[in-house]
């Protein structure tokens, strides 16, 4: 029986990895990069709840006048899951037009 679970969750993991092919290299690339990478909807939650703290914190800074984001960077940086890189998460986020004004201001720091 428990064989029987596994084999059914492997064989959805293999039409999810399909499926993900499937979707065009231009459409939704920070979806697919989730799926290519395995992350969790916990994991993916926890992104946009950093995303969120931080665009708060941009929007405040470019307030006060503060133009040097490197610590903002630093931050992103530091809070990104591990399998994920910067680069890619930036520039998908982008693309996707996913917190465009904090990632059009962490793209600057690349």
């Amino acid at each position: 029986m428990m064989n029987d679970v596994v084999k059914r969750i492997e064989k959805l993991e293999y039409y999810q990895r399909l499926m993900a092919e499937m979707i065009p290299e231009n459409g939704y690339p920070f979806h697919r990069m989730i799926i290519r990478k395995g992350l969790s909807e916990r994991e993916v939650e926890e992104f946009f709840s950093t995303c969120d703290r931080l665009s708060m914190k941009l929007q405040k800074q470019k307030a006060e006048g503060f133009v040097y984001n490197t610590p903002l960077f630093k931050e992103f940086e530091e809070q990104l899951h591990s399998k994920l890189k910067v680069h890619e998460v930036v520039d998908s986020c982008l693309a996707q037009d996913i917190y465009p004004a904090l990632m059009k201001q962490l793209k600057k720091s690349l």
